[in-house]
């Protein structure tokens, strides 16, 4: 683990052996007081690292936009424990998304919902809906259960660069600016997580990632597809 000498700010980052079999229960109690003071975590997903600040926190979101020098009408996604989280977000959960939330929750499936009215609206890019998911990675799931709720998991990169894939690519992108690296290891890669939003209330393909079109529509049972047409603007 690679924790920074001070509260949330900026100071040279300073190493912390990992837990032989993972990052323990004091380290990840550290990660959450430090989510809980305004701060900012990076931690392994199943797709790649991410950046978990406090949703509901404006300062913290604002600092998160800043660190990342993410445009402000990009939103940002959030992870949950677990389903009964959804309700702290989302407005409504609709019924075409049920068939997908048993298929592939947890995993890299990012379902858009209606933000509930207390959600901060730069967490959703001003767009007024919220990515979420609940991770597979084991580690991302005990640093949201412990956290009590909510946090984001916007990949854990500078803007325009690729996202980060272990402990070091953070560090070597952002360092001093993230408060806490959780290290748990290399994370897959590849493709991120799948996005999938509703147009009325037919699901259609945002981003293509790790579960395809045809696994989405054969778990479905719908007719699922892109926004944009593949090779289009995106």
């Amino acid at each position: 683990m690679v924790e920074s000498d001070r509260p949330p700010g900026g100071d040279p980052l300073r190493s912390f052996p990992v837990v032989e079999n993972g990052v323990g229960e004091g380290e990840l109690a550290r990660a959450v007081a430090v989510i809980r003071a305004g701060g900012m975590v990076a931690f392994p997903t199943e797709t790649y690292y991410g950046l978990a600040v406090d949703p509901f926190n404006r300062e913290a979101l604002s600092r998160l936009f800043a660190v990342k020098r993410r445009a402000p009408d990009k939103p940002i996604l959030c992870l949950v424990h677990e389903r009964g989280q959804l309700e702290l977000l989302a407005r409504r959960v609709p019924a075409s998304y049920e068939p997908l939330i048993t298929a592939f929750w947890p995993g890299p499936l990012t379902l858009i919902f209606e933000a509930r009215e207390e959600v901060p609206l730069v967490l959703t890019g001003y767009s007024g809906t919220v990515g979420i998911r609940i991770s597979s990675h084991p580690l991302a799931t005990r640093l949201a259960a412990a956290f009590g709720g909510p946090i984001s998991a916007t990949s854990a990169n500078l803007s325009g660069l690729p996202a980060a894939a272990s402990a070091a690519e953070v560090t070597a992108q952002l360092g001093p600016d993230v408060d806490l690296v959780l290290d748990g290891g290399a994370t897959p890669g590849g493709r991120g997580s799948t996005l999938v939003g509703l147009a009325g209330d037919e699901p259609v393909l945002i981003r293509p990632g790790v579960i395809s079109q045809e696994e989405l529509m054969e778990k479905s049972g719908r007719e699922i597809w892109p926004m944009v047409p593949q090779g289009g603007e995106k």
